[in-house]
């Protein structure tokens, strides 16, 4: 049944002119409102973020890239919008969609409002819908591609709108690391006053500030690579441990940044990855990923550390996952050795982690630099450091 709500009588959020919009999602259901930031028209898959507060650190979350994001807390750029809270470079998401937006910035660490931010972007929003019922028709039908359209492009009719929603590529199969990652190399060196635990190769697949600074601030000297850095490059770096980020897309279609991952990891390297780095972990060690039906976002996400039987509430941001038993351990199909689930999804046991066994190796689904979240999972960064420590003291009595 096609859903519709009218749109708001109420006046706009901000002083830029916002006249009608509708989204439009591939199973032909429409929703009215209103224009929030840019006007025009956006195509992506529409997915929600349970998120009460961070909307800043959302938008500019590379891993966000190709998608339409609605927010389900009902008031969105209270806080307005500032440097600080840029986790990249720029806005990624290909769409946003909120209930209720302010109408005033009212914070004193505001140096500006979030529509001004969408604007500057050119991210074409929609608000004044029904976000309730835009959430529980996602999350019965599934995340699905989708459009926004409004100013001009919202005369293009409805046949039009549906037409060029349902002829875009789906996120199944899609390789966007290219789009989010850095052009060039950088470094960040180790913080001062911390025991220097050597140099982490950190593949750029859409990675955010807060894991580089976290990264640096635990010891390591940081270079951060381009998604299409090869293996003969990485083992020239020869860098002493090895970090995959965030990021959007299908794991499927990554294969080059799975082979080098396999490569290094039979080189002994340290390994730790988040989100996107592992379902790679998970694909290199030669097990599937899969799409869910309609992913984990936002920074609410509960999860159970089966080593400690403790429950982390997470920040996540992910439609793919590794396709494991939660349950027993699991042999390598290439010769890795032995895989463990560390951690899983508590509201669908979904895998969230993974450990091997008999190398230096090890990641999680979700965000423990919490950015925005909670820091149930900062501990992490320890564990990899403490896990590179341990390997440096055996190579060291190897060797003597």
């Amino acid at each position: 049944m096609t859903l519709i709500t009218s749109a708001p009588t109420a006046p706009p959020a901000s002083a830029v002119p916002h006249g009608p919009a509708v989204l439009v999602l591939e199973d032909g259901t429409r929703f009215e409102g209103r224009a929030y930031g840019a006007t025009g028209q956006t195509l992506g898959e529409v997915v929600f973020s349970t998120g009460m507060t961070g909307y800043q650190e959302t938008l500019t979350d590379p891993s966000y890239a190709g998608q339409i994001v609605l927010m389900t807390t009902p008031h969105v750029g209270n806080t307005g919008a500032n440097d600080t809270d840029m986790e990249s470079r720029k806005i990624w998401v290909a769409g946003f969609i909120v209930r209720d937006p302010a109408r005033r910035v009212s914070n004193f660490r505001a140096e500006r409002s979030l529509d001004e931010d969408l604007v500057a972007d050119e991210v074409v929003g929609i608000s004044g819908v029904d976000t309730r019922a835009i959430t529980r028709h996602i999350r019965s039908a599934g995340a699905m591609r989708a459009g926004v359209f409004s100013g001009t492009e919202y005369e293009l009719g409805a046949e039009a709108q549906l037409t060029l929603v349902r002829e875009q590529a789906g996120m199944a199969g899609m390789n966007l690391s290219a789009e989010v990652t850095t052009e060039e190399r950088y470094e960040v060196p180790a913080a001062e006053g911390t025991e220097r635990l050597g140099s982490i190769a950190v593949l750029d697949l859409g990675i955010k500030r807060a894991t580089v600074k976290y990264l640096s601030e635990h010891g390591f000297d940081v270079v951060v690579l381009p998604a299409h850095t090869t293996l003969a490059e990485m083992r020239e770096l020869a860098p002493d441990s090895l970090f995959f980020s965030n990021g959007p897309g299908d794991p499927a279609a990554s294969d080059a940044q799975v082979e080098l991952l396999r490569e290094m990891l039979r080189d002994g390297v340290p390994y730790f990855g988040i989100c996107f780095g592992n379902q790679l972990l998970g694909r290199a060690l030669g097990f599937e990923t899969y799409k869910l039906p309609f992913g984990h976002r936002g920074i609410n996400q509960p999860v159970l550390d089966k080593k400690t039987g403790r429950v982390e509430i997470t920040a996540q941001n992910h439609g793919f996952a590794v396709d494991l038993p939660i349950e027993g351990v699991h042999e390598s199909p290439v010769g890795l050795g032995r895989v463990q689930v560390s951690h899983y999804s508590l509201n669908d046991q979904v895998v969230e982690g993974l450990e091997c066994l008999d190398i230096a190796a090890f990641s999680v689904q979700y965000h423990p630099e919490a950015a925005a979240g909670p820091h149930d999972a900062f501990y992490l960064f320890e564990r990899f450091s403490q896990l590179v420590k341990n390997r440096a003291a055996a190579a060291g009595v190897e060797e003597n």
